[in-house]
Order: structure tokens, then sequence, then C-alpha cells
């Protein structure tokens, strides 16, 4: 697999009307998906755009909790918190997945389990922007691709790569759309500096093999684990007691995040500020 003829390179879309398709897809846990998703969605919310959320682990539903949580906060606190209608799809809504994406709505954010599954599959195969949140390890690269044990060189794409060239060709296929693909390095390390240096090495060296872009993303944050309860995120800091310069940081960070996604609806109106 090499990036010639691939389908999916750049931020174009194909011919098909409707939303911008905003995929979250990683097939192993504990990456930030989820806190990555709720956040996008938010920046674009309060941005304006109309939108809605899709949380496709039907078991799991960490997403569509995150925003119950964000509906009962604002309800218990008498709070004006803008809300994001969610729905919940499992294996065999094809066809709800496909009202979704054929809306009138300016953008769609699908969160997709930590698992091969029916419905994740054809989520990415309907993305204009596809999401893949990692961990800074080559735990995490082995999902795109496999490396040297002496070198550090990348030896092949991975299963997770191979899924996302199928489901760019299938996008390709059935309307000659594009999907751009951005992989997103989420707790970085400023400790691990070799570490860091290698993953960003492999990760470049890959990008240019099976057609990915590498975006800065979340850093590892206690105020993450503490915002969820209430449903809060970083746009809603007014709310949060005590903010402290670890916070003004991370918002710097999702800035940064919305900024590099270069989503087109939202040019000129990220309100991640």
């Amino acid at each position: 697999m090499s990036i010639t003829g691939l389908p999916g390179m750049g931020s174009g879309r194909g011919v098909r009307k409707g939303p911008h398709v905003i995929v979250l897809g990683n097939e192993k846990g504990g990456s930030g998906k989820s806190t990555t998703a709720v956040h996008i969605a938010m920046a674009l919310s309060q941005s304006g755009l109309r939108l809605a959320v899709a949380d496709l682990d039907h078991r799991q539903q960490t997403t569509a909790r995150y925003f119950e949580n964000r509906k009962n906060w604002s309800e218990r606190q008498g709070l004006d918190l803008s809300q994001v209608p969610v729905t919940v799809l499992g294996d065999g809504s094809n066809g709800a997945l496909d009202a979704l994406v054929k809306s009138d709505l300016d953008a769609v954010v699908i969160d997709t389990p930590g698992r091969d599954s029916e419905i994740g599959r054809a989520a990415i195969a309907r993305a204009d922007t596809l999401i893949t949140p990692i961990n800074d390890s080559f735990i995490d690269f082995d999902l795109l691709g496999q490396v040297d044990a002496e070198t550090y060189k990348v030896v092949r794409p991975s299963f997770y790569s191979e899924l996302v060239w199928k489901a760019r060709q299938e996008r390709a296929k059935s309307d000659g759309g594009t999907v751009d693909w951005v992989v997103v390095r989420n707790r970085l390390s400023t400790l691990e500096a070799r570490n860091r240096k290698r993953v960003g090495t492999a990760l470049e060296e890959l990008s240019k093999r099976i057609g990915f872009r590498v975006a800065p993303g979340l850093s590892e944050r206690v105020i993450y684990r503490e915002l969820f309860p209430r449903g809060l995120t970083l746009l809603d800091m007014a709310h949060v007691e005590e903010a402290s310069m670890s916070h003004v940081a991370a918002r710097a960070e999702l800035r940064e995040l919305i900024a590099a996604l270069q989503l087109p609806l939202a040019a000129g109106r990220q309100a991640a500020a």
C-alpha cells in the first residue's frame, strides 16, 4: 500500500451534499477519542454551526454520557449551557447513519467504538474528515504501522491503516468523495524527548506512504477527568472553579488542534478562544 492513487488526499470533499462529516476513529482504547470528539463538537457548536453527534459505541456510550451529564448539570445548576443532540447507533444502523450524513445540518461529529465494528467501518467510509487520536507511544503507533525494533523505521502499515484504505476506496467509488485523514498526537510527553522524536519521525515517514496529516492533540491533564461528571469542556471555564494556568494551556492546545483540522465549514468561525 502506498500513496500513489490513494483516494482521500487533501481536505476536499466529493459531490455528496449535506453536512461535513467528522469521524473520530481508533480501535485502541484510552487515546482520548471521546474527549476529543466532545471538544470538537462543542467548539463547532459555539462557532454557530448546526450539528449533531453520533455515538456508535452502543455498549460504552462515553460520548453520549458526556452530553447527558452536561444536560443534567445545566438543569441542576440553572445554567444556560449550549446543548448538542446526540444519537446512539450500533451495528445494523446504517440507515440511521445515512440519514444523519444526508441531513441539512452543517456538520456531524461521529465517535466510533474502540474496536472493529460494522458501523465503525461504515462511518469511516462516509467521512469527510477522519481523526485518529493516538497516545504518543509505539504501542499506539502499532495501530497504524509496524516498525523495526532496532532502527524504528516503518516496516509496513498495520491493520487499521488497511481498514482506512479500504474505506477510502469505498467512499471514492460511492460518490467520488475524499477523506482527509488526520492523526492527532494526544498526551505528548515533555519528559521522554527521545521517544517523542522517534514516534514523530515514524509518523512522518508513514504519513507519506499512506496519506494522512499529523496534528498536535491534547495533553494528559487532570482537568479532563474533572470536567466529565458535569459534562463541561474547556470552552465552559466560566463555570469551573479555580481555573489555573494549566487550564489556560489546555485551551491553547484545543485552539491549535481545531485550527490544524482545517475544517472548511468552521473557517473563520472556530471558537476555541
